[in-house]
């Protein structure tokens, strides 16, 4: 008898759920970065041992959107925790719990009602940062503030069924004992993706998700949301990647002085690509582009 399910973290923006992801499966399937709404799709990781199969799914962080990009981010998070199996609501151990994280809280809670609804789970991420006396006292203000929303939703049944852990996404502590409470809540079927697969991310995609990883880094607050990055040619070993953004002063920004920074970016994401490669950046103007719907719909989001 094999188990298989879905497991899908979502939390509000940098809360740490794309290492989360990496974490649990072992690799990484997911790009990081300190700005705000790195992740832009549902990534899939899976993580397979003896007889049962969990597929984690990481998701964009649920925000306050300000543009048509941010909207849609938002539909994808929320879309990603229903119909799955567990729901892991993430927050942080050093960080207050604000409106963003009620907000993520009470999805939480919704889409586990009904009797065979997802397991509800709170994960206090970062604990690595914090103390133990700040750990504890996180989750109690999550116990309180779960309980809260649930009296508030008309959902006294879900919150009995809700459990917490603290972890460290970073260091991996505390993450074997969320896996094995993972694992228990799988059900029985077969496995879903193959045995030795670790993501369904084409390639293609992750390609142009180190690249976008790298700008994202070295742009620090002044680009992310105006970078999209895409694969226009791949025949191995040549891989063209087009990096668009959305107003012509921006292309010297991700150009870099004599094109210094561009040269960085080739050179790190490379480095995480197979021997041999060679990859070429280009940079295009799509102005508005997070705006558009046209547009949106092209990229895929």
């Amino acid at each position: 008898m094999t188990r298989s399910g879905f497991a899908a973290i979502i939390g509000r923006p940098n809360v740490g759920k794309s290492t989360l992801l990496n974490q649990v499966v072992g690799t990484k399937v997911s790009i990081t970065a300190a700005s705000p709404n790195t992740t832009r799709q549902a990534i899939r990781g899976m993580l397979t041992e003896g007889d049962t199969q969990i597929i984690f799914v990481d998701t964009p962080g649920i925000h306050r959107p300000r543009t048509t990009l941010g909207g849609r981010l938002n539909d994808t998070a929320r879309a990603a925790a229903d119909g799955v199996d567990v729901i892991l609501a993430v927050i942080e151990a050093g960080a207050a719990i604000g409106p963003g994280d009620r907000n993520v809280l009470a999805t939480m809670l919704r889409n586990a009602r009904g009797r065979h609804g997802p397991l509800p789970c709170v994960v206090v991420n970062k604990m690595d940062k914090s103390g133990r006396e700040v750990v504890v006292a996180q989750l109690v203000a999550a116990t309180k503030a779960v309980e809260e929303l649930a009296e508030e939703m008309d959902l006294g049944d879900v919150v009995e069924r809700v459990e917490f852990f603290p972890v460290s996404a970073k260091t991996g502590e505390g993450t074997a004992e969320l896996i094995a409470y993972v694992r228990k809540a799988m059900p029985e079927s077969p496995f879903l993706f193959p045995e030795d697969e670790v993501s369904d991310v084409p390639e293609a995609m992750w390609v142009a998700e180190l690249v976008r990883e790298q700008l994202v880094r070295k742009t620090k607050q002044e680009l992310p949301h105006s970078i999209h990055t895409r694969v226009t040619e791949f025949e191995w070993p040549h891989i063209t990647v087009e990096i668009l953004v959305e107003r012509e002063s921006q292309k010297g920004m991700v150009i870099g002085r004599g094109g210094a920074l561009l040269k960085d970016v080739g050179i790190a994401a490379r480095r995480q690509l197979p021997e041999g490669c060679f990859l070429e950046l280009k940079v295009s103007v799509e102005p508005g582009w997070q705006k558009r719907d046209d547009t949106l719909d092209r990229f895929g989001y």
